[in-house]
């Protein structure tokens, strides 16, 4: 240990290791070679690595054949496209949802923690920055660590930590998504917005959710995994599985709030549709008391033009002098059916549902 400085804590930084020496102090370290954290890890009797990677996939198996761990260990854990949890008795390996939210952008990543005794590794790609909470008390609590006597009960709590802060920052993300339904809900109140935008608006935030949600499910699936295992690294004390259960509480919770905010969306669609349809209802009223109003006027014409049409024929032998009587016939059948169309039309019903509707 002689020949490892100690780094002041930084909120950012590539890689972060924080161990509980063996003596019972607590040390830090950050973006150092991997040997130096290596030799930190091993003269520790607990240690945290928080280890970013650009490509997780590829490059974690390297990693962890350099920190002691099986090749076989991350074998099938990477292949998988959800979570995971793999537990070989003295090592395991868990597959954790990371959720990134971006605007109404939700973004599921995967974070990867490697576990053996008085080791955990944290691996992850540098889009995801959850830890500088613990990153800044990470010393504290090592020393904090020193008061257990079990090297198990140690890891839990320290892997329970990590757990705890992951979820905190998955939940965070649910109020962004509240944030900004509020500004669709805002559109929803401005009648002159227009449907098309407001409609998919609604079904932006619905994905968004439906991601979440199943970045929340995944997350209780390793969890109940994780609690119902009974791997051999972590601690059967009733304490710390009452803080196991409490962490599956919390994201039964967050699931009941973002299943409700779903219910909540689904609410605003079935508004949407009332309006929309209520929108048809009216142009059809409008459509249909037009129509009514033709048949009136067509029907007004109709009857004066055959009159004029048969009056003109030579049978009737009209001409100048019959002008007055010509003009009071047109008139006046005109203003007949224009009245008796009328009367036929309102009689109908017509008239009197579009404008009552």
């Amino acid at each position: 240990m002689s020949n490892i400085d100690p780094l002041v804590l930084k909120e950012s930084g590539d890689c972060f290791c924080a161990s509980l020496l063996k003596d019972g102090k607590s040390i830090e370290m950050i973006d150092q070679p991997i040997e130096n954290f290596v030799r930190l890890i091993f003269s520790s009797k607990l240690s945290w690595l928080d280890y970013t990677l650009s490509n997780v996939k590829s490059e974690a198996p390297k990693l962890a054949s350099q920190l002691g761990f099986s090749g076989e260990l991350l074998t099938q854990l990477l292949k998988k496209k959800n979570a995971g949890y793999e537990d070989f008795d003295h090592e395991m390996a868990l597959l954790l949802p990371a959720i990134i939210v971006s605007g109404f952008n939700v973004h599921v990543t995967y974070l990867l923690i490697m576990i053996k005794k008085g080791l955990i590794v944290t691996v992850h790609t540098p889009e995801i920055k959850r830890f500088f909470r613990m990153r800044r008390y990470a010393k504290i609590f090592m020393k904090k660590m020193n008061k257990y006597a079990s090297p198990i009960d140690r890891i839990t709590l320290l892997l329970f930590r990590i757990i705890d802060e992951n979820n905190s920052r998955n939940f965070e993300h649910l109020r962004e998504i509240e944030e900004n339904s509020d500004h669709v809900s805002e559109k929803m109140t401005n009648v002159n917005t227009p449907r098309q935008e407001i409609s998919l608006d609604i079904h932006t935030m619905k994905h968004s959710l439906i991601a979440y949600l199943n970045g929340l499910w995944e997350t209780m699936d390793v969890l109940n995994t994780l609690r119902y295992g009974d791997p051999e690294l972590l601690s059967d004390n009733p304490k710390l599985v009452a803080q196991m259960n409490g962490l599956v509480s919390e994201v039964n919770n967050q699931i009941s709030l973002a299943e409700h905010m779903s219910e909540v969306l689904a609410s605003g669609l079935e508004v949407m549709q009332s309006i929309y349809n209520n929108q048809l209802q009216i142009l059809n009223n409008k459509i249909a008391l037009l129509v009514a109003y033709l048949t009136v006027l067509g029907t007004a014409v109709l009857v004066p033009n055959t009159l004029a049409t048969i009056l003109t024929s030579d049978v009737f032998g009209l001409s100048s002098k019959d002008q007055f009587l010509y003009l009071s016939i047109i008139v006046g059948s005109t203003l007949i059916s224009i009245i008796a169309s009328y009367w036929w039309v309102k009689k109908s019903g017509l008239l009197v549902d579009s404008k009552d509707n």
